[in-house]
């Protein structure tokens, strides 16, 4: 449930009708087919979308997502997400988020790369032109990036890109980077809690569950359970996120089997006693059947999309606060932003100053979004997107389009 209802938002604050209309309606959709000759015999074909939710503020900019079960449905909801967490971070960028319908993992290097390179090919105008500006998503890694620069030849066309290619130092880590800043501000002034006294559970040991998880533990947090897709483990000591990383060294290894740890259900997972839930893998996780079981008191939000409207009901029901994905996980486009800007203007950013950037920009927004909050007597996700709401319609009234 990334969104909040109009209806509810027009209680707390004034939005224009035409405004409403607007942002209830994608401005483009494209949906192609990625056809492939593979001999006289074999054509492959693939589904592929793009979307542009809303571009008042800039350029559509969204990852290009890799999976056989991608949709266009899913594609819409993501580039939805995407407007409010570009307006909410204060971003010059509107929402947009492609997909292919493959299989990643179970595709020869070769083909993969054809897929790509079709994929370049189908959207070049959109490409060129700037309109969308695409970065690694679920099943797309910055290899394939680098793939898509090679093709248009012009860095800015694309983020996330490796770093010996112009792409941003900290890049990889940036959306854990900003994950990771997000819990801690809300355990120390929404918990009222020390971090170093804080026990923390992360759903989800990929790109952003890994680097979420080592900077929570760099910063003293104790990660009691982590949860990929090969097996659940847990220490109520606290895991060794650095031994972890050797054990599992790339988003790919299974953290199954670590032998500092115990090895537990899903259902024991998610009721388990913690400070800190942070799912950070897929959409639809937190759902009415899981969110009862929930014993966390505060939810962080790094996946898009975590949490169905049921499952958050029941969350704030009990008492537990959710920092919502629009803004947990932000640091990923934050830094993006970064580097489209470096590659335009031919600028460089360290590592250090990457991540000072992220945390600067998450600090920024949560106390303008506390400040809603107690000005509004809303839920987080809901004062939150207050914010991204007032952004878009003083930019739509701007450019006089409403």
């Amino acid at each position: 449930m990334a969104l909040i209802k109009f209806d509810r938002m027009k209680e707390l604050m004034d939005i224009p009708r035409t405004a409403e209309t607007l942002l209830n309606n994608p401005e483009k959709e494209i949906k192609f087919s990625l056809n492939l000759k593979m001999n006289n015999e074999e054509i492959i074909c693939f589904d592929a979308f793009v979307v542009y939710h809303n571009v008042v503020l800039g350029p559509a900019k969204g990852g290009i997502r890799f999976s056989p079960y991608v949709s266009f449905g899913e594609v819409r909801t993501f580039a939805e997400i995407m407007t409010y967490k570009n307006a909410l971070m204060g971003l010059p960028f509107g929402g947009g988020k492609s997909g292919i319908k493959f299989d990643p993992y179970k595709m020869n290097d070769f083909t993969r790369i054809a897929i790509i390179k079709e994929y370049v090919h189908m959207i070049k105008e959109e490409l060129n032109s700037g309109a969308y500006i695409p970065a690694p998503d679920l099943g797309s890694s910055p290899q394939d990036m680098s793939i898509i620069y090679g093709e248009t030849h012009r860095p800015e066309t694309v983020t996330g890109k490796p770093v010996i290619i112009g792409g941003l130092p900290g890049r990889l880590q940036a959306t854990g980077r900003g994950v990771s800043h997000a819990a801690k501000l809300g355990i120390e002034n929404i918990l009222k809690k020390d971090i170093k006294k804080t026990d923390v559970i992360v759903q989800g040991f990929g790109n952003v569950g890994r680097w979420t998880a080592y900077f929570l533990h760099q910063m003293g947090a104790r990660i009691t359970g982590l949860y990929d897709i090969g097996g659940i483990i847990y220490n109520k000591k606290g895991l060794d996120i650095e031994k972890l990383f050797k054990y599992a060294p790339t988003s790919k290894d299974s953290i199954k089997g670590f032998p500092e740890s115990e090895s537990i259900s899903a259902e024991q997972f998610f009721s388990l006693e913690t400070d800190v839930l942070i799912p950070a893998a897929v959409e639809n996780v937190i759902t009415r059947d899981t969110a009862s079981a929930i014993k966390a008191k505060l939810i962080v939000e790094g996946a898009n999309d975590p949490t169905t409207a049921e499952g958050e009901e029941i969350l704030l029901k009990n008492g537990i606060h959710v920092l919502p994905d629009f803004f947990a996980n932000s640091g990923g486009v934050v830094a993006s932003y970064f580097e489209w800007r470096n590659a335009k203007s031919g600028n460089q950013t360290c590592e250090k100053e990457v991540f000072e950037l992220i945390d600067k920009k998450i600090d920024t927004v949560f106390w303008q979004g506390m400040e809603a909050r107690k000005r509004l007597k809303a839920s987080l996700r809901e004062s939150f997107f207050s914010i991204s709401l007032g952004t878009l319609i003083e930019a739509m009234k701007a450019r006089l389009w409403i």
